[in-house]
């Protein structure tokens, strides 16, 4: 792991055009569908079971599981 772990702009990237509020599964489903690399399909995976408001709420999980 260490410092492969893609930046949340990265991420936010490929969930361009999501609708929230969106569950984690969504969320991968979503970013898989635009191309994500397999390093964002994984950072997305390591979030909570839940559902999630926007970006901002991805952000703050983000930065507590990394």
């Amino acid at each position: 792991m260490g410092n492969n772990q893609p930046s949340f702009i990265e991420v936010q990237k490929h969930l361009s055009g999501m609708d929230y509020p969106a569950t984690r599964d969504e969320l991968v489903d979503h970013a898989r569908k635009n191309g994500a690399p397999e390093g964002v399909i994984e950072s997305l995976r390591r979030l909570p079971e839940r559902q999630f408001d926007g970006p901002n709420a991805i952000s703050k999980e983000m930065t507590k599981v990394s």
